[in-house]
């Protein structure tokens, strides 16, 4: 039942109910007026929008999308959360990244917001040795630690436990993870450590360190392999379960096994899709608790990182904006702890303003926005609720092929894992190359003369298994040929645009074409005529109507004054002396390959 407040308002009240019927015949009248003439019984279907893993929008939803019920915060099956009180006034964990052992950073970041700490030890980080300085000045009582310390991992927490005991630090103050992920590190290397020892050291932390966790269920090999985001958390599943398995056969209890467990997943710019990952990670892992028998273990912390696969070379300030959305999805989503990269992580190591503003993107969104002060703020949307369902049931169905290989050690062993993402990364990557999907500063409004930004090296990520991929990766290639170019000549690869008939008709398809050939480092040029523009390959610019009439004439005229190679901004279509056809759909990274070729770029 519905009570409606006695404040006089009626609100909508006097209005009479619009239907679905009525909606649906609105958007036919729009997207008719736009060209476009569609069945009335159609209009959703042209206006849907095709995710991966089989997902697809719709542009409306209604109480008849109907989805599983999400329970309350802090009850099975948590998709509302995993606490009952959410993550309250003081916000979610702020957990910083540090590729470094440095301890002027740690303290830094410790002075001025953050929370907690995630230390990268080994393969050029920093020793295990080098722990007790990086921790110097650290009240290890307060700030918990989170250690990523790949095959060293149990080295590293050995160390990190002595380091508690001469600080004093009670066993119940302790707080972090010690971080042991065997598949996890076996999927970024290729090469696989004992699970054993990591077992002993999580039946220690169960009998003597309550606020410690021994394992991390890292997903981000997998996102950062050109997985989706059911794929993910597929691939985290299974990993969880055959963790769980092993904590189990040891001794454990199952809810004592499910609390040395953290889960760790991406949070990306596709901000729904982000906050349906994270609560649908929720329900999944409540799920196998529910199938072991104990359906309160399926409680799942949440560490949530800003995706290294959206973050760009070319452009880094945007990265600001991209992370920005990335933690409000993981706050909303009920991310336990967020970990907001530094916008010049793609760059090598932060310098100091990259970590400040890293840090104040949390505290903007907890102290200024209070996001954290509303529980799963997503919840009861129709749209997030369906999302949230399908990408459970499209998870589920993966980790049960997975299973069916016999567990996730095995599905990565024969190749089923990667051959599954790597299918996936090749549909986005052609998604990209045909800017279905923008970049923003690079293959959409890049800035050819901006200043680049220059980071010192960090230490090379672990590699050696599943590859690592990023969005910009195949323009970054095209720019990297034309700043080549420009280094060896003193000039960008040019390309001339002329633009045919008034400027309402030649306006629009001017700036696809200069867009578009700055993606791939070729500067086009717009002032004077085609003899003075140094270059031989222009781009006829105009709209169609102006195409039938002059298009021909003036590529011939074009030809006749030394045209080399003769593009039409528009088509595809036939146009004699028209080389190349450019059009929104076209294989952007192809058509700027072939162009870079053609003007002599190596």
């Amino acid at each position: 039942m519905t009570v409606q407040p006695d404040d006089g308002l009626t609100l909508a009240a006097d209005f009479p109910d619009a239907s679905h019927e009525q909606w649906q015949a609105l958007v036919q009248k729009v997207l008719h007026r736009s060209g476009t003439d569609t069945p009335v019984t159609e209009v959703e279907d042209a206006l849907a929008t095709a995710l991966e893993d089989g997902i697809t929008t719709r542009p409306l939803y209604t109480p008849g999308d109907a989805a599983p019920d999400p329970g309350l915060p802090g009850f099975a099956p948590f998709v509302r959360g995993s606490r009952a009180e959410g993550n309250g006034a003081d916000g979610w964990d702020v957990r910083a990244w540090h590729p470094l052992l440095s301890n002027d950073s740690i303290l830094t970041d410790l002075e001025n917001g953050v929370t907690s700490l995630w230390l990268r030890i080994g393969d050029g980080a920093g020793p295990v040795s080098a722990l007790d300085r990086a921790l110097e000045g650290v009240l290890l009582d307060l700030a918990p630690v989170v250690l990523d310390a790949g095959e060293e991992s149990e080295a590293a927490a050995r160390e990190l436990l002595r380091l508690y005991a001469e600080h004093g630090v009670a066993d119940d103050a302790a707080r972090g993870n010690l971080g042991a992920d065997p598949l996890g590190h076996e999927a970024r290397t290729g090469k696989p450590y004992p699970l054993a020892p990591s077992v002993g050291t999580a039946r220690l932390c169960a009998a003597r360190y309550p606020g410690l966790r021994a394992f991390t269920v890292d997903a981000l090999p997998y996102h950062e392999a050109g997985g989706s985001a059911a794929q993910e958390l597929a691939c985290s599943l299974a990993t969880g379960v055959a963790y769980l398995r092993e904590l189990t056969a040891s001794g454990l209890d199952v809810e004592t096994a499910c609390d040395q467990l953290e889960f760790r997943y991406a949070a990306t710019a596709e901000q729904f899709l982000t906050v349906a990952k994270l609560r649908a990670a929720r329900r999944l892992w409540a799920r196998v608790g529910e199938a072991c028998g104990a359906p309160r273990a399926g409680a799942q912390r949440q560490h949530a990182v800003t995706s290294p696969v959206m973050m760009t070379r070319r452009d880094p300030w945007v990265n600001m904006l991209r992370t920005t959305v990335a933690a409000l999805a993981a706050g909303v989503g009920g991310a336990d702890s967020v970990t907001v990269l530094p916008f010049d992580h793609a760059l090598g190591l932060p310098d100091a303003f990259a970590r400040r503003t890293a840090r104040n993107t949390s505290a903007i969104l907890i102290e200024e926005s209070h996001l954290s002060r509303v529980i799963d703020p997503a919840g009861g949307s129709w749209y997030v609720e369906r999302l949230t369902a399908e990408l459970a049931c499209a998870a589920w169905e993966f980790f049960q092929e997975i299973e069916r290989e016999g567990g996730h050690a095995a599905a990565l062993r024969s190749s089923m894992i990667g051959e599954r993402l790597a299918a996936t990364w090749s549909a986005r990557s052609a998604r990209l190359a045909e800017r279905g999907e923008a970049i923003t500063g690079v293959s959409e409004f890049p800035l050819l003369g901006e200043k680049a930004v220059v980071r010192e090296a960090a230490p090379a990520p672990r590699s050696g298994g599943l590859p690592r991929v990023r969005r910009d990766e195949a323009f970054e290639k095209l720019r990297a040929r034309s700043d080549a170019h420009l280094a060896a000549t003193g000039a960008r690869p040019r390309v001339y645009l002329a633009a045919l008939g008034p400027a309402a008709a030649h306006t629009a398809r001017l700036a696809f074409a200069a867009n578009l050939f700055r993606a791939g480092g070729i500067e086009p040029v717009t002032d004077g005529d085609f003899a003075a523009s140094g270059t031989r390959h222009v781009c006829l610019c105009s709209d169609d109507r102006n195409y039938a009439e002059e298009a021909e004439a003036h590529a011939a005229a074009l030809r006749s004054a030394g045209a080399e190679h003769v593009y039409l901004a528009g088509g595809p279509g036939a146009y004699a002396g028209v080389d190349t056809c450019l059009f929104t759909g076209c294989d952007a990274v192809a058509s700027l390959s072939a162009a870079l070729d053609r003007l002599g770029v190596s």
